[in-house]
């Protein structure tokens, strides 16, 4: 590896949060990283001490995890990704109850916990169900689509249609849980249908629930756009504002453990999912509709328009 010859302009964090600094720093953040504009910067403030992290685990928490991301996040937001570099000096009590000696970077980490209860971690791939939230990509969907087929909205505006996703009932999974929480000792399980289809696909079921015998696509890119099967109108176009930063291309889960273990499986495919978040969304539609027939001000969905 070549070295630059010149000693590089550096930005060293060494107390935003120890136990005798509890100002919080993260104000002037921005603007000391945008003066000194470093090439490279040194995360070495955390609250370490063991006793200390016991006593306050949310002071703690905080510390040593969000001021973390405000680094990152400063960087981001003034441009320097691409010249500046970050070390983030981390704790070898990462490796807690070790698993191998000596330790090493691939070396598992167990930390240790003060709370000694019975805690186990669900890693649940997409769960969704009618009480998702409107701006997530499966309830825009359903009910952007249940406004066009009431009159409301005209045209439903997408980003990536080609990333893959694992989505399950939320039901489905709240059991999984439980069946967690049941056993004698704690341990950790994927929580996933082990079934993956694309946004693409989801809003062709979506099409289908609503009667309109799918969706057929057209052209490339950036100008494809989805027309309904049943009368060809345009209802689906792409717009690169809903394209991520940095794209998830691909997530698919296997609940072969927790189905082994437990003997948990999924009890809702996708299409019926699909159908009950769309039956959802049309009754939803229908008393916007009237709402709006008898002259209130109705916000519809933001997701609809550009």
């Amino acid at each position: 590896m070549e070295l630059s010859s010149r000693p590089p302009d550096y930005l060293a964090v060494v107390c935003p949060c120890s136990p005798c600094c509890f100002h919080d720093f993260t104000h002037g953040l921005i603007r000391i990283i945008g003066e000194v504009r470093p090439d490279e910067i040194y995360n070495l403030g955390a609250q370490g001490h063991v006793s200390v992290g016991f006593e306050q685990p949310e002071y703690t928490a905080n510390c040593d995890g969000p001021r973390t991301l405000r680094i990152l996040e400063a960087v981001r937001l003034l441009g320097l990704t691409t010249t500046t570099r970050i070390v983030q000096a981390s704790t070898s009590d990462l490796y807690g109850l070790v698993q191998e000696t000596p330790q090493r970077e691939i070396t598992p980490f167990h930390p240790r916990s003060p709370y000694g209860k019975y805690a186990c971690n669900g890693i649940l791939f997409n769960h969704k169900s009618l009480r998702r939230g409107e701006t997530f990509v499966t309830r825009k969907f359903t009910r952007g689509m249940a406004l066009i087929a009431a009159g409301l909205e005209h045209c439903l505006y997408v980003g990536n249609l080609d990333s893959r996703r694992d989505w399950g009932y939320a039901r489905d999974y709240l059991e999984m849980q439980w069946r967690m929480q049941q056993q004698p000792a704690p341990e950790d399980f994927v929580i996933a249908t082990g079934r993956q289809e694309s946004v693409r696909r989801f809003i062709e079921l979506s099409a289908t629930a609503l009667g309109w015998g799918g969706i057929h696509w057209q052209g490339r890119g950036l100008e494809e756009v989805g027309r309904r099967c049943d009368s060809g109108a345009v209802v689906v176009r792409i717009d690169p504002c809903y394209f991520r930063p940095a794209e998830v291309e691909t997530l698919l889960g296997d609940p072969s453990h927790a189905h082994a273990r437990l003997g948990w499986a999924p009890t809702t495919t996708l299409e019926q999912l699909v159908e009950e978040m769309v039956a959802a969304d049309v009754e939803e539609a229908a008393k916007e509709a009237t709402l709006r027939r008898e002259g209130f001000q109705v916000v519809g969905s933001m997701e609809t328009r550009r």
